[in-house]
């Protein structure tokens, strides 16, 4: 392969306690495939006031240490690759104050939303769950549009990972919604590598002709939850010939980091 992605700023760690591999495993991986930025963003873990403790992501606690420990592999494979550490994060206004917080406490360079519930987690319904209800469609675009006005987030990870699965003109009309206000913020869109190598109901063509038509950013990101993942060259191509097909133009690398130098 003559070309691989740059870039990824999708990357997950054994904390969110559903991947794999040391982070060193992650960073030896992309260089190896060329690239020159490596972003970690790990599931962001919620202030629950209640001892609730997720399955799917990092206590509160971690979070020091694991943006620490970006930090020092940072400085050790400086001149080989980039590295940055954010968090995926989804917009929840129960816990977003508390969130921000942590994240300038502990100098998070940025935060991509995957909103992957609409709710606090232990009463939340998974987007990726298939659904015909309307109001659950319309629920997810305001909430991710509501997330992304805060301006508090880089980009939108898998946007079409809400699983409607009613009528096309509803889902046309709601997800055009979505692209139109992210097109007005300049927010990209990302098209899912994982969702392609695990074959799971995204990217969705149904979707990815609208932002083609409106004229959308895009990013690709890997959304790699174990070392291997990150140098998928088949999903690279697949997701470039996505690309290809609805005119969009994929972004290989990012500005605009909370804490960038």
């Amino acid at each position: 392969m003559n070309h691989y992605m740059k870039a990824n700023y999708h990357t997950h760690t054994i904390r969110c306690k559903h991947a794999e591999d040391s982070e060193r495993d992650y960073i030896e991986t992309a260089i190896s495939m060329g690239m020159e930025v490596l972003g970690f963003s790990d599931h962001i873990p919620c202030p629950f006031s209640d001892g609730f403790v997720s399955t799917i992501r990092m206590d509160m606690e971690q979070a020091d240490e694991y943006v620490q420990t970006i930090r020092s592999l940072a400085r050790e494979y400086e001149g080989k690759i980039r590295l940055f550490v954010g968090f995926e994060a989804e917009y929840i206004p129960e816990f977003f104050e508390a969130q921000m917080e942590m994240l300038h406490r502990v100098h998070a360079d940025y935060l991509i939303m995957g909103q992957h519930f609409l709710v606090r987690e232990p009463d939340a319904v998974y987007t990726g769950a298939p659904t015909q209800s309307e109001a659950f469609l319309k629920d997810y675009v305001d909430s991710v549009i509501a997330g992304m006005e805060t301006g508090a987030f880089l980009y939108l990870a898998h946007p079409d990972l809400i699983h409607f699965e009613g009528p096309d003109a509803v889902y046309e009309r709601e997800m055009t919604r979505l692209c139109e206000a992210l097109y007005d913020l300049r927010i990209p869109l990302e098209i899912n590598l994982l969702g392609l190598m695990q074959q799971r109901h995204y990217p969705r063509e149904r979707f990815w002709q609208i932002p083609g038509r409106i004229g959308n950013r895009v990013v690709l990101g890997v959304d790699a939850h174990k070392a291997s993942q990150i140098c998928s060259s088949e999903a690279y191509e697949q997701a470039m010939k996505m690309a290809e097909k609805y005119g969009l133009r994929v972004e290989e690398k990012l500005e605009g980091f909370l804490h960038d130098d």
